[in-house]
């Protein structure tokens, strides 16, 4: 049988031909986590994502969550388009300066993370399997009860910045994780140090002050858990500072100095989708039901769902009308009579900013 250090040399060259950039190796030893996570469900930063709770500390604990397993192999992947420029950084905060335009994070504008990494991981296991035979193993993509950026800064993927994402000196933050727990005992592999110094560039930046303090997040007032986790109505207060982001935010990541080092993705599969990017807030608030499903149609964005989509757009357009964009009260007009409550609401909110 192949010996445990020559198979994770196979692994990590079987990685790089399915699109992966570095695979690592953990064990399943995350007690040293356990109290973080409980103090953080403790005091409810988790917000409406009630499996954060549910799940309690088998997140923390992989043989529990996958009975045998021994070993977790940690995968990243590079999401940056492949026509993504230079001065990438720059132009996405340009965004900001045209509140008619409709900003949607950068990881959302191409083909579903989820089915992309999903489907590699499963070749990747299946290429394990075929110089090791039958093997116990479950396969994950931000998808169950996994300390996903725990077990990839464990596994040497890069360290936790103090926006709690994971950074790497050759790579920044802009990169998906995913991982196979196995019944295969594996060499850990060395983690890196900490590069973050005196830096709070992402805690300055971010709209809402999300990040409370270095390495902790109130997932409640980040844009991202608003616009995509959160369901009902979005806070009164925070709505006008989410100004035209309507899926995500990236300010954290864009202001981050180590991603001048981000990395184009190889694949097609995250190549921004025609109508996600440099679109108005208008057209995109025009959409009907049919037309958002086909649009999304194998997209992350899918979801949320027509009615939360809507939400974020009015939130948007409001504060759009607040920066001087008459058109905007045309377009919230359209949707006055919206048969959602949570939809007349916001647009009503929106209404009222000029």
């Amino acid at each position: 049988m192949i010996g445990s250090k020559q198979l994770v040399s196979r692994i990590q060259a079987l990685a790089r031909e399915l699109g992966f950039s570095q695979i690592g190796v953990t064990g399943v030893d995350l007690s040293s986590a356990e109290p973080g996570l409980m103090r953080w469900l403790e005091k409810g930063f988790h917000g409406e994502m009630a499996y954060m709770a549910a799940h309690g500390m088998r997140r923390a604990r992989p043989a529990e969550l996958v009975p045998g397993t021994v070993s977790v192999i940690t995968a990243r992947m590079d999401y940056l388009p492949r026509t993504t420029p230079g001065e990438w950084q720059r132009i996405e905060f340009e965004r900001l300066e045209r509140p008619q335009e409709a900003i949607v994070s950068m990881y959302a504008r191409g083909r579903d993370y989820h089915k992309v990494l999903r489907a590699r991981l499963q070749k990747l296991a299946d290429g394990i399997a075929a110089e090791v035979g039958p093997f116990g193993h479950r396969v994950f993509t931000d998808s169950a009860p996994v300390l996903e950026a725990e077990l990839a800064s464990r596994s040497g993927q890069g360290w936790r910045g103090k926006h709690t994402l994971v950074l790497d000196r050759e790579a920044g933050s802009m990169f998906f994780l995913g991982e196979i727990y196995v019944d295969l005992a594996l060499p850990p592999s060395e983690p890196v140090s900490p590069h973050c110094g005196s830096c709070s560039a992402c805690i300055d930046v971010c709209p809402t002050r999300a990040i409370i303090a270095p390495y902790r997040l109130d997932a409640r007032r980040c844009i991202s858990y608003l616009t995509i986790e959160h369901a009902g109505p979005i806070p009164i207060e925070l709505r006008p500072l989410m100004a035209n982001r309507i899926y995500g935010c990236d300010d954290c990541q864009l202001v981050c100095p180590w991603n001048k080092f981000a990395r184009k993705s190889a694949l097609a599969d995250f190549d921004p989708r025609e109508g996600l990017t440099g679109r108005t807030l208008a057209e995109l608030f025009a959409w009907t039901e049919e037309e958002f499903l086909a649009r999304t149609e194998g997209s992350p964005i899918r979801r949320i769902g027509h009615e939360r989509w809507l939400r974020n757009i009015a939130v948007a357009l409001g504060n759009a009308l607040r920066a001087g964009d008459a058109s905007a009260r045309q377009a919230l007009e359209t949707r006055r009579q919206h048969p959602s409550a949570l939809v007349r609401e916001h647009v009503a909110w929106a209404l009222q900013q000029a």
